[in-house]
């Protein structure tokens, strides 16, 4: 028995689905006795050279043709953005037709909507694709995971920065060299500001964290800080210190009390994360019961996301196999869970401070660490041009406020610059 599904968009991901689901309908057919077909695709222009030879599917350049066609019973939507994608999918759900998609800004921001509409509807809506491409995180979590209390997300959960990152480390580049780079391999875009500036990262963490800890989490619950303003001598000075630099998405769930920040940190050389590189991605999850895990792989590409799409395709029919609704219970609890100022979490502190050369000046800031009980842990010196040194320290564990407020007085000290300041992700916890 065939069924037929409804695509809509016909891009990148859109062409890998249609291809990848010819080669895996006959595999589906034998386990479940249902065969996935797709039978209509939205396109913008149906002349459009897409790297895929459509055989027997409609290309069509009305949403109707698909939403109002009874005999479709899952829709894909792979265009991307808020609008359309956002009308056509709830309007999907609305005709009780069941739902893949790829798209985690429509998920981070309207995604309680969206699932209380699925609920409403009786349908299911499925978006392992949207958070980390071919890496199955949301599955473990939404089910193999469910015996434990996750208290920890930590992920490296964006390509393109970690891709920037890694060449500064590896090569000695200075972040406009290695987004230059990225952008020529086609890893960045020609903006890449949803990726340098950490958005990205913050929305799929928000997708991350509301099934991870069972809560609503909206994009304004996480402290964002992109990546901008690390600087080569950032990436050697952590390198000598025994640290890599990573843009960390960071979830901590303590005693039903959420802290969320994606911003640049020191990873120690000793932890996984420190050892994810190029544009691959990794989420590292602290469970009660499980203890630490980790998930590693590439986090997009036309068939690594591809991937993701048509294994949640799988899923629903083999749901409609079943007669099983896919269901997300925190989404129709209406539970939120409060969020804690990031400032009063406990990190050790990298400072990078440029100070005139000369005799008593790191003496004044070695005494206003100690008026304000700040113990260093490592302490590093050298001269660069013009009558300047760096310095380099990395503070024992302190308050985030108390990072902040420490930054704050050197900067109103004669002959100091604050250049940079980052927390270091402690090894254990």
């Amino acid at each position: 028995m065939r069924i037929p599904i409804g695509l809509l968009g016909c891009g990148t991901v859109g062409a890998g689905v249609v291809s990848l689901v010819r080669r895996r309908a006959d595999r589906v057919a034998d386990m479940t006795g249902l065969c996935p077909v797709v039978q209509k695709i939205l396109v913008r222009d149906p002349h459009k050279d897409r790297g895929v030879h459509f055989e027997h599917e409609q290309l069509t350049t009305s949403a109707e043709d698909i939403l109002g066609d009874p005999d479709i019973q899952i829709v894909v939507e792979t265009i991307g953005g808020i609008e359309p994608a956002r009308t056509y999918i709830l309007e999907a759900l609305t005709r009780k037709k069941h739902v893949v998609t790829a798209n985690k800004d429509l998920i981070a921001l309207h995604g309680p909507e969206i699932l209380q509409t699925a609920a409403a509807n009786g349908v299911s809506i499925l978006f392992e694709a949207s958070v980390g491409g071919a890496i199955p995180l949301l599955g473990p979590l939404q089910e193999n995971l469910t015996a434990n209390e996750v208290t920890d997300l930590k992920g490296i959960i964006n390509g393109t920065t970690n891709f920037i990152l890694s060449k500064m480390t590896e090569e000695g580049l200075d972040f406009d060299e290695a987004l230059a780079l990225a952008q020529e391999l086609g890893y960045a875009e020609a903006d890449p500001s949803s990726d340098v500036d950490g958005l990205d990262a913050a929305r799929k963490l928000v997708i991350l964290a509301s099934i991870a800890f069972h809560t609503e989490v909206h994009l304004s619950d996480v402290r964002v800080e992109g990546i901008r303003h690390v600087t080569a001598s950032d990436v050697r000075y952590a390198d000598e210190a025994g640290y890599v630099i990573k843009l960390l998405a960071d979830g901590r769930d303590r005693n039903g009390r959420l802290s969320l920040s994606v911003r640049p940190t020191l990873i120690p050389k000793s932890h996984p994360l420190a050892h994810v590189s190029d544009a691959f991605n990794a989420l590292f999850v602290r469970g009660d019961a499980a203890g630490d895990l980790m998930f590693f792989g590439r986090g997009a590409g036309r068939m690594p996301t591809a991937s993701a799409v048509v294994g949640d395709i799988i899923a629903l029919v083999r749901n409609l196999k079943l007669g099983v609704v896919t269901s997300w219970p925190y989404a129709l609890a209406g539970s939120r869970k409060p969020v804690v100022d990031f400032e009063d979490d406990l990190y050790k502190f990298y400072f990078r401070l440029l100070a005139a050369d000369q005799p008593g000046v790191f003496a004044q800031v070695a005494h206003l660490f100690g008026e304000l009980r700040v113990s260093m842990e490592t302490v590093l010196q050298k001269r660069v041009a013009g009558g300047q040194a760096e310095i380099v320290i990395v503070s024992h564990e302190i308050p985030g406020r108390l990072a902040h407020d420490l930054a704050t007085r050197l900067r109103s000290m004669p002959h100091i610059a604050v250049e940079a300041v980052m927390p270091v992700e402690p090894v254990n916890e």
